[in-house]
């Protein structure tokens, strides 16, 4: 290993006057202080390699990376003589971070483990300290038990517990922190030295444990984006199906059925009643079929923006009811695929419900940006209300809290018997959670 840039800058110091020096003494203790160099670089250099081979048999080990954590926090403990190692990481928000586990003495507490609750360390007040101490964030940073940046009660409880003291340093990738791993000691260093691989320890695992972390969370959006594409062609395929069978065979029967009536004149009146009542069982079974169609695939087609998409679903409503459909929709910046998909689905379903079920004079649909950043829709009518026992009941109303759960958003019902139904989707980039309100 190549000396650091201090060590040459060092040697450049110091190696004319060794060399030229003709006591055996100077030149007895400079043998010796290079010898140790070398000792130690070759020392950390083997450090490194042994880190590495450790990470790389966890990997085969324990894919998936609890485990894999588990087994790292457990050797950083038993190898560095130290009392716990814990790992905290920053939320994908980037608005904190908390202890995700820690290995205390010999055993291995997880935020899933029935014992977490029972570790008495102060790990939300050192993870808002780790989250705001800026040095930290690109560099190991050593701490004694009493250290005046700690809080308070980090401080009280290293007194309690007997810690001497703890490095922390951070998870790494690139220009980005994921988060920090501790070591802490309730022994006193033997050495000066001692200290110093534990340093060197901790900093390499952290540059192992931060890639395998990326890799991890890289490994998990793939598999949720193989998921959603999975999710999106099985719904397509079940669309195609409708519409090739079912929406047009409803269509082709349809089309014989208006036939036969054109010739009903020539039918017993009884037989004339029961074509009409068909012919109106086909057109409706069509609707409806059409309607399920546009449920899977609610997608805005290609360059349609979401303004366009609600006239559009608005329209395709009208005809299928004699509802009046007011629709206001102010003009609407793009919110990206994911969302203007869910925002469509949710308008769809209101809409279906409120044409189908609310027995309304007047539905109205409005649309409008919110503070600039983020969207709110409103599908209300003024009929007969849910039934205030059932206000979440239907597969309707579970799916458009699903969807609005999928992009963070804020649903919110009102409603009331006799007095309608108002459906209130709110997007921004922190949104409230789902929720249903039942007006009394």
């Amino acid at each position: 290993m190549e000396p650091s840039n201090c060590e040459q800058a060092h040697q450049t110091h110091r190696q004319p006057e060794e060399a030229l020096s003709h006591d055996p003494e100077v030149l007895r203790v400079a043998l010796i202080r290079e010898r140790a160099e070398r000792r130690r670089a070759d020392g950390l250099a083997k450090m490194h390699m042994d880190v590495v081979k450790l990470a790389l048999d966890l990997l085969v080990r324990e894919p998936d990376i609890e485990s894999f954590f588990g087994g790292l926090t457990k050797n950083m403990v038993e190898e560095s003589d130290s009392h716990v190692c814990a790992v905290w990481l920053i939320d994908e928000a980037q608005q904190r971070c908390d202890m995700w586990m820690a290995y205390v003495v010999d055993r291995l507490y997880t935020q899933n483990s029935a014992d977490w609750k029972s570790l008495t360390f102060p790990h939300e007040v050192l993870g808002s300290h780790l989250f705001a101490y800026a040095p930290g964030w690109s560099q190991t940073v050593e701490y004694q038990n009493d250290d005046p940046r700690l809080p308070d009660a980090v401080r009280e409880f290293h007194r309690r517990a007997g810690v001497h003291g703890m490095v922390i340093a951070p998870l790494i990738l690139g220009t980005r922190t994921l988060g920090w791993i501790k070591l802490s000691s309730r022994g006193i260093p033997e050495c000066e030295e001692a200290q110093w691989w534990r340093v060197v320890l901790i900093e390499a695992i952290a540059r192992q444990a931060a890639l395998a972390l990326h890799h991890s969370r890289l490994a998990g959006q793939n598999r949720l984006e193989e998921r959603r594409k999975t999710i999106l062609e099985e719904r397509n395929r079940l669309a195609r199906d409708i519409h090739d069978n079912l929406a047009q065979g409803f269509a082709a029967i349809l089309m014989q059925l208006q036939a036969a009536q054109r010739e009903s004149c020539r039918l017993a009146p009884a037989v004339a009643v029961k074509l009409e009542t068909a012919v109106d069982l086909a057109r409706m079974h069509m609707i409806e079929a059409r309607r399920s169609v546009g449920t899977l695939r609610p997608n805005v087609s290609d360059g349609e923006d979401v303004a366009h998409a609600l006239k559009r679903i608005a329209d395709l409503a009208r005809r299928t009811t004699s509802v009046p459909i007011e629709v206001s929709v102010d003009e609407l910046p793009r919110f990206g695929d994911g969302v203007e998909r869910e925002i469509i689905g949710i308008a769809q379903e209101a809409l279906t419900n409120a044409v189908r079920h609310s027995r309304a004079r007047r539905i109205t649909l409005r649309a409008s940006t919110a503070r600039s950043i983020g969207f709110r829709l409103s599908v209300a009518d003024d009929g007969r209300g849910i039934a205030r026992e059932r206000p979440d009941a239907g597969f309707g109303m579970t799916s458009m809290q699903e969807r609005a759960e999928r992009i963070g958003a804020s649903l919110t019902i009102v409603t009331a018997p006799r007095s309608g139904t108002e459906v209130v989707l709110a997007w921004e980039p922190s949104s409230l959670p789902t929720q249903v309100h039942v007006a009394s």
